[in-house]
């Protein structure tokens, strides 16, 4: 079976357009009822630290335990084991997971079945994915494009 790469297409969607880290805490939502634990990779500390606050905030009837990995001292491999999404700053290593969401501009190390790329309204933004897209289909990825 070849590795996925789901790209997310932000055009129509208000929230999404406005916000689209909101994207990804839906589709973090949706991963936890799927029983799929997740690791998204942050383009930065900062992002992290926002996405944070943003998945205890989006929705009030939503729980989605989730976890900055290296905010604490606790043992990585304690938050392998209890928290389903890990919000993963640049410069931390973690075991991999089978689902990974990614926010950085670079392919995330490798050892997943699956990525979702998140992509930008703004025209001017998208080169990034534009070549994400170019370099999983040379890594022989199975690529699907989902408009939101």
């Amino acid at each position: 079976m070849a590795v996925r790469a789901d790209f997310y297409m932000i055009a129509g969607k208000a929230q999404f357009v406005e916000q689209p880290l909101l994207l990804v805490c839906q589709l973090a939502a949706k991963a936890l009822a799927a029983n799929q634990p997740c690791l998204i990779f942050c383009d930065s500390a900062e992002q992290a630290d926002f996405l944070d606050d943003l998945l205890w905030e989006f929705d009030g009837d939503a729980f989605i335990p989730h976890q900055v990995v290296g905010a604490d001292e606790e043992d990585v491999d304690e938050y392998e084991e209890i928290t389903p999404v890990l919000l993963v700053p640049p410069g931390v290593e973690i075991p991999m997971r089978s689902l990974v969401i990614n926010l950085r501009t670079d392919l995330p190390p490798p050892g997943y079945e699956r990525v979702l790329e998140i992509v930008p309204a703004d025209e001017s933004a998208r080169e990034p994915a534009r070549k994400r897209w170019l370099e999983y289909k040379k890594l022989g990825f199975e690529l699907k494009r989902n408009d939101m």
